[in-house]
């Protein structure tokens, strides 16, 4: 489970198998008790959420939404190397 960053508290990652095929850029993001799921595009939208309160989702998503470019330019990276074998 490759990961992003970690920030105020929380972990955000993805997971190196997205399906097949592969799931659009999303990103996870957990802390101890509570985990969601966001898409990132065409515009920022939860898929789901587990256990984390209304503040919460409010801090993930500003996070999310300042740190979009790097979240994506991570995902396409990681993915570019496992399609090419290098992981």
């Amino acid at each position: 489970m490759p990961v992003i960053f970690r920030q105020s508290g929380y972990r955000f990652h993805f997971f190196s198998f997205e399906g097949s095929p592969r799931e659009p850029v999303h990103i996870h993001v957990s802390r101890p008790g509570g985990t969601a799921k966001l898409w990132l595009y065409p515009v920022l939208r939860m898929a789901y959420n587990r256990r984390l309160d209304p503040r919460e989702l409010r801090l993930i998503e500003q996070i999310v939404v300042e740190r979009r470019e790097e979240i994506e330019r991570e995902w396409n990276a990681f993915f570019a190397r496992a399609d090419n074998g290098q992981i």
